[in-house]
């Protein structure tokens, strides 16, 4: 059986709450009766019911956060991000995933519940609605990349139209009169912002050129099939943008089956940076999301609300990116780019 805080108080000869309050530090013993509390606690391998500590504290000191997927380098910087900076404040951290399915995020929110502080919630599926329907008005959430404009959520946004205005603009100032781009899923926010900032970039700087437009849904997979389909087409664009770096990283790999040179034949860029981009041959060229600080800055928005309870979410705060310049795109006299957006 389960060693109880009963059984520690009776070895050690004291009350319940004297053992409450000298594993809590909460004082009101002597050193001496503290010193053999721990001894005691030691000895017969007592863990706290972390439970019962909730119903007394009302807190579970865990955040849970609901991503879209756990797979790929975008999400695992994301993680390490929020759990470094939930281990700076002593707080676990509870992570689940909808898979791409309204239903299945429904029922992660729903299943955390009671287990958890509040919520970090990256989901293309939560709007304002799906979250009055599924998570209860007191739990505290703080939403990434995402379009809901409602004063009881604290929104933490990358700038995702100005990030690809910048790249697709570098592209075309370095004599790339064609870009074509690999769209994100459709229904995604960050995908949206995306394409659109490829559109108004292409409608500023050529205007009159073509758009070439290949569906993607974020995998290296999918870039590769964009990366197929260009390569069968006798007119290829001169440069091509995929919308995050993993179907960059397919693309790339498709241009170079194709007995294709990158950047020589066809430049390429992507979104994001993680960590494999500088790392393929030719390193890629990309806008610098920092992903980490990403999850960290949204943790440290959610525990700003629990620290402070009742107290307004923060507005929609946007993190500005910036564009890398390594050896996809041909420009090798930099190797930053000046854009800051």
């Amino acid at each position: 059986m389960a060693v109880t805080i009963k059984d520690v108080a009776r070895e050690a000869r004291v009350s319940v709450a004297s053992v409450s309050r000298a594993l809590n530090n909460h004082g009101g013993v002597t050193q001496e009766t503290q010193r053999r509390i721990h001894e005691v606690a030691k000895r017969l391998r007592y863990v706290p019911h972390s439970a019962a500590q909730s119903l007394i504290t009302r807190r579970t000191h865990t955040i849970g956060a609901l991503l879209p997927d756990l797979y790929g380098e975008f999400f695992s910087e994301l993680i390490r991000g929020i759990d470094l900076a939930a281990r700076g404040r002593r707080l676990h951290l509870l992570v689940s995933s909808s898979h791409g399915h309204a239903s299945e995020a429904a029922a992660a929110l729903r299943a955390m519940q009671g287990r958890v502080d509040g919520m970090l919630i990256l989901s293309p599926h939560v709007d304002a609605e799906f979250l009055r329907a599924n998570l209860p008005d007191a739990m505290p959430a703080v939403l990434l990349n995402s379009a809901v404009r409602d004063p009881a959520y604290a929104v933490l946004n990358v700038d995702n139209y100005a990030g690809a205005f910048a790249m697709v603009r570098h592209l075309l100032e370095h004599g790339r009169g064609g870009v074509g781009f690999i769209a994100g899923p459709e229904g995604n926010f960050d995908a949206q912002e995306r394409d659109r900032g490829y559109r108004a970039a292409m409608a500023q700087h050529a205007p009159g050129a073509p758009l070439d437009v290949i569906a993607g849904d974020f995998s290296e997979e999918s870039g590769y099939r964009a990366g197929r389909e260009w390569l069968q087409r006798q007119q290829r664009p001169r440069a091509i943008f995929a919308a995050n770096d993993m179907m960059a990283v397919g693309c790339l790999y498709a241009l170079k089956e194709g007995s294709l040179d990158v950047p020589s034949d066809i430049a390429l860029g992507g979104f994001d940076d993680i960590p494999i981009a500088r790392y393929v041959t030719p390193p890629l060229s990309t806008v610098r999301v920092s992903i980490a600080d990403l999850g960290r800055q949204a943790l440290e928005r959610l525990a700003g609300q629990l620290d402070v309870p009742g107290q307004p979410p923060a507005d929609a705060h946007t993190l500005g990116c910036d564009i890398v310049i390594r050896d996809t795109c041909g420009a090798h006299n930099a190797t930053y780019a000046k854009e800051r957006r």
